[in-house]
């Protein structure tokens, strides 16, 4: 029940902030829809503006957008225990368009199972997140470690 009610007034409360209703101020804190707890907002509060009508719908602005040179970046080669693992992000249009394995341990039966598994979905969730900010693959955390390390240093020189 304290659960619901808690949701119910995130939800109403960002209704009215989306209406025009409400103002925040800047720095005030929001509940944390996953955690149940209030949390302090590390960004503005947003700008307040003029109410919304109500045909208007808020817009999104992605925030990555164009964040990195185009082109193709090679990241350094790190130890993933069982072998080297190195990246390749290419850029275009200043987002991440696709990361390639240029090496990872492969000589392994288990190896080639966890690395054929694991590289695909950290390459999914790089490319939805813009960023090296992913979850370790469950199963892969050497892989999805040095995957991480090898992107950040590619991503470095993308600027």
């Amino acid at each position: 029940m304290k659960s619901s009610i808690r949701f119910s007034a995130i939800v109403l409360s960002t209704v009215a902030l989306a209406a025009g209703a409400l103002s925040a101020p800047a720095g005030a804190a929001y509940w944390s829809l996953f955690s149940g707890s209030a949390s302090q907002s590390q960004q503005p509060a947003p700008a307040s503006s003029a109410p919304l009508s109500a045909g208007d719908k808020p817009s999104v602005v992605a925030s990555n957008a164009g964040r990195y040179r185009d082109g193709a970046y090679v990241g350094d080669v790190v130890d993933a225990y069982y072998g080297p693992l190195q990246v390749q992000a290419s850029v275009s249009g200043g987002r991440i368009v696709s990361v390639k394995a240029l090496q990872y341990p492969a000589d392994r039966r288990t190896s080639q199972r966890i690395n054929s598994q694991a590289l695909p979905e950290l390459q999914s969730e790089v490319i939805a997140a813009q960023n090296t900010r992913v979850d370790i693959v469950s199963g892969a955390t050497l892989t999805s470690e040095a995957y991480i390390r090898s992107l950040k240093s590619a991503l470095g020189q993308a600027g």
